[in-house]
Parts: C-alpha cells; sequence; structure tokens
C-alpha cells in the first residue's frame, strides 16, 4: 500500500510538473524558454518549496547522503542514499543559490536536509553544504552547486533528466568532484 500511495504521488508530481511546464518530456527544448512563462508560479515560489517538501517526503526523510555511483557511459556520479541520481542547474550561477522555485521546484525536487548532509562513498564531505531556499529550507549543495532530484527518474540509478533542457537552462548529472557531466 505504502509503495503504491508513493507511485501514485510520483505520478502525480510528474504530471503537475508536466502541465505546469508544458514540457512534453523530451529532453530538448522547442527552443522557447519556460522560465517567466508563468508569474504565478513564480509568485508562489516558497509555496511551491512547501508542496515539493511534501510531495518529496520520502527523498528526505531528515539528514541528507550525499554518494557516489557507477552510471555506465556517465562515469561515477552523484547519489543519495538510495541510490537517486542528484542533478545540477547551470541556470544557478551564483555558488550556493538556488534559482529553480515554483514549477522549477516541483518537476526538479531540491535536495533537502535537516541538519548538514553527509558524505557517503565516494562523496567528499568538505565539497558537501546547503543553500537557503527562499522559503527558509535548507538545500543540500556540493562544490557550491545546489542539487536536485528529477521526477522523470522514477527509480534508482535512472537518468532521464542528463542534458534536459528545461526551466531556460540545462540539467546535468554530477561528478564526485562536483563537476557537471556533459557526455
Amino acid at each position: 500500500m505504502k509503495r503504491t500511495l508513493a507511485t501514485a504521488s510520483c505520478a502525480a508530481v510528474t504530471l503537475l510538473a508536466t502541465l505546469l511546464t508544458g514540457c512534453s518530456g523530451s529532453s530538448s527544448s522547442s527552443g522557447s524558454s519556460t522560465t517567466g512563462s508563468s508569474a504565478s508560479a513564480a509568485s508562489s515560489g516558497a509555496a511551491a518549496d512547501a508542496t515539493t517538501a511534501a510531495a518529496a517526503a520520502s527523498s528526505a526523510p531528515g539528514q541528507a547522503t550525499v554518494a557516489t555511483k557507477s552510471s555506465g557511459k556517465l562515469g561515477t556520479i552523484l547519489v543519495n542514499a538510495k541510490g537517486r541520481t542528484l542533478y545540477l542547474f547551470v541556470a544557478d550561477k551564483k555558488k550556493n543559490e538556488s534559482t529553480c522555485t515554483g514549477g522549477c521546484a516541483v518537476a526538479w525536487p531540491p535536495v533537502l536536509s535537516t541538519g548538514t548532509a553527509k558524505a557517503g562513498t565516494g562523496a567528499d564531505q568538505k565539497l558537501i553544504g546547503t543553500v537557503k531556499r527562499s522559503s527558509g529550507l535548507p538545500q543540500v549543495s556540493y562544490n557550491g552547486h545546489p542539487l536536485y532530484y528529477y521526477v522523470g527518474d522514477t527509480k534508482p540509478g535512472q537518468t532521464n533528466g542528463q542534458a534536459v533542457d528545461q526551466f531556460g537552462a540545462l540539467w546535468y548529472v554530477v561528478n564526485a568532484k562536483g563537476k557537471q557531466v556533459t557526455s
């Protein structure tokens, strides 16, 4: 029953994110930027963060762990303790500052942690930090990059968000050194 509810919740979040972004789920954009496409989504960033936190409760039950896992052609990438792939957003140009709010935070839930996140196998504790989101929630960062999940990844190890162009910029998996993986 618990797994069915989690699956249904994930499907609902994916549907909501698709409706909010108008995306087809492909890994490329038709050239139009979705940033600023909805004034109400932008103005409700804190509310979306709260909704995202509730929807992603299973991914942030307490202290987050950042680890690494081999991912075939992408090499060794960052994952959480359950093996879910972690991403960075190229639009987050300032170190330790997240620009993904509103509908963006629904499609790309921030990695949240109560307390300091810890390093798991292969990750460097010195590169782990937190970013204070506009809602006040602490988001995990790695080498200054705020970290996110992708709602299109429904199983551990999936990398469906790799090189996706959404919300005005590209999304990439992150390697153990805290750099984006582009190939």
